[in-house]
């Protein structure tokens, strides 16, 4: 078998070698041309919509930037940056954004991974569940954010519940007035909007653990929560590291719900980073302090993204090679 595949491969390249050999005829030319012909519209379009505002942003951030035409924008050097690291209301807003990761990212895995479990064996619900599960996260952001503004509000409908129905509070409690009450209401609209998401990855993932693992280990004795443990987790390892990066992203990410939940009040107390950048370059028209605040956001979600995958490879080097 081993010889087989060294024969396959030695082939393999030795015809790749021939192929490189081959003179660059004009018709040679177009069909090497095509593949780039096909790529082209797409690394335009993301190079002037995504690289070129990157690269503008981080110039920006080096200079105290005007607006107006024919001001001068000033050259600082880093002191956009030094600023930010001197700034209160920046960590404040650092220290919202990583509770709000550290508080719905472990929700949405657990959760999404639950449901999934349970919606994986087939019945006649099921398309039913997978849809009303999966609802929240195709319904615009805008419109879920306003909605929970309304059902978090003074006389809103959890007050409404609590108090008037259940009778476990003594009193109303004005959620967005505080800033622990107030990230509650936007970590439960981002648990609530982002668990079907983690379903539906984590439900295409457990459709392809192999059966026969499972029948294996029945067979062995192993119950339910054995073969759990044993067979489905280390089978779905690669879609939970996706769906682990993918959701702290996404949490250092957060901006509109905290812009219409509560604008960042009371006082700026549930700002995150990108709702202070947000208020600095376009309510304070400071660009250059914004957009050094947008390059420090990203090196910080890139060194959490590669901590993250070099820390799961360590553990399932296998899964990501």
């Amino acid at each position: 078998m081993v010889a087989r595949l060294t024969s396959e491969k030695s082939l393999v390249s030795r015809a790749a070698q021939q192929r490189r050999k081959l003179p660059l005829t004009p018709a040679r030319i177009r069909t090497l041309a095509i593949p780039y012909l096909f790529l082209a519209p797409g690394v335009i379009l993301f190079a002037g919509a995504i690289i070129y505002p990157a690269l503008q942003a981080l110039k920006m951030s080096f200079f105290d930037w005007k607006i107006i035409s024919g001001a001068i924008s000033q050259f600082v050097g880093l002191d956009n940056y030094i600023r930010a690291f001197h700034d209160p209301h920046f960590w404040l807003s650092l220290s919202n954004s990583g509770l709000y990761m550290l508080f719905t990212v472990p929700p949405q895995i657990v959760i999404g991974l639950l449901i999934a479990t349970l919606l994986k064996k087939k019945s006649p619900s099921q398309p039913f569940f997978r849809v009303l599960y999966y609802l929240p996260v195709v319904t615009s952001w805008v419109v879920v954010s306003l909605l929970f503004r309304y059902l978090f509000a003074d006389k809103g409908f959890i007050n409404y519940t609590l108090h008037d129905f259940l009778h476990v509070m003594n009193s109303d409690v004005s959620w967005l007035s505080s800033r622990g009450t107030a990230l509650v209401a936007i970590c439960a609209l981002g648990i609530w909007k982002g668990v079907g998401w983690s379903m539906m990855i984590f439900l295409a993932a457990l459709q392809g653990v192999p059966q026969e693992l499972e029948e294996a280990a029945t067979v062995d004795g192993a119950n339910r929560w054995q073969r759990f443990k044993a067979v489905t987790l280390p089978a779905i390892a690669p879609a939970t590291i996706f769906v682990t990066v993918m959701l702290v992203i996404g949490g250092f990410n957060v901006f509109t719900s905290v812009l219409l939940v509560t604008g960042g009040g009371p006082i700026g107390q549930t700002d995150v980073v990108l709702s202070y950048m947000y208020n600095q370059a376009f309510t304070n028209l400071d660009f250059g302090y914004g957009s050094a605040l947008s390059a420090i956001l990203a090196v910080i979600v890139f060194t959490l993204a590669i901590v993250q995958l070099r820390l799961f490879r360590d553990r399932n080097g296998e899964e990501l090679a």
